[in-house]
């Protein structure tokens, strides 16, 4: 809601529509495509708090946000959703600007956790569900959901111990080639998995019947995990994969 404080012998008050409502403070009807902070200040003399006047602060969306949008929708992220503490008309506008899906504004942090709680209740099959945050009151969040991601130049430390993935450089667009790196990386695990199992079966199917030679158990154990260590190696092969996973952590 905003912030108190104690200065001489005053009490000063900073903070949204709420914070004055709850502190019975009248204030004037602000249409902002900003963010709208209010002040008020409270002496001795005035047992109640009296209105001095409002800070608007603006946010510029990253011309990069833009090109994230379009980059998930291209690796099959479909369904975005915006979860924020800003105003109603500021967070549309932001949502109808990068197009996203849904946004949902004027949340305050248990209210996102409660948001989130409601979107992993309702996804679709086995879909997992990441969040992008940077501040303290993205840090419950960030735990709540299957993957958290946070900035780590200008998150704040409770977001970046909450998160699983910390983007170094603090460029949203990292997203996107985390999760190639992400799949490649599975998709190869997957397939070690399934060759490694699949000789070792037809091996012992092999020995059950007698036909089993000495060297094919050799191959079965040494051999395979020779070529599973070789297939996983793949990974590196990747110039700009070298380059990315350094940008990453956890």
């Amino acid at each position: 809601k905003g912030v108190v404080a104690k200065i001489d012998q005053s009490e000063v008050f900073v903070g949204n529509v709420q914070l004055m409502a709850d502190n019975k403070v009248d204030v004037d009807a602000v249409d902002s495509a900003g963010t709208v902070v209010y002040v008020a200040q409270k002496t001795d003399e005035n047992r109640t708090a009296k209105y001095l006047g409002y800070i608007e602060i603006s946010d510029e969306v990253r011309a990069e946000a833009v090109d994230l949008m379009r980059e998930l929708g291209e690796i099959g992220v479909k369904n975005t959703i915006m979860l924020t503490g800003d105003r109603k008309q500021i967070a549309e506008k932001i949502a109808r600007d990068l197009k996203v899906g849904k946004v949902y504004s004027e949340l305050l942090p248990k209210d996102k956790v409660e948001k989130l709680d409601e979107i992993i209740s309702h996804r679709e099959g086995k879909h997992t569900v990441g969040y992008v945050g940077d501040g303290i009151n993205d840090a419950p969040v960030l735990t709540r959901a299957d993957v958290g991601i946070a900035m780590g130049g200008i998150g704040s430390d409770a977001a970046i111990e909450a998160a699983d993935i910390v983007l170094m450089d603090d460029k949203p667009s990292k997203i996107a080639e985390a999760i190639g790196i992400a799949r490649r990386t599975i998709a190869i695990a997957r397939q070690n998995v399934a060759f490694a199992i699949i000789i070792k079966v037809l091996v012992l199917v092999l020995a059950a019947f007698g036909m089993a030679k000495l060297w094919m158990a050799v191959f079965a154990d040494v051999g395979v995990t020779v070529l599973v260590v070789l297939n996983a190696m793949r990974t590196l092969q990747n110039k700009d994969n070298r380059e990315r996973l350094p940008m990453m952590e956890r």
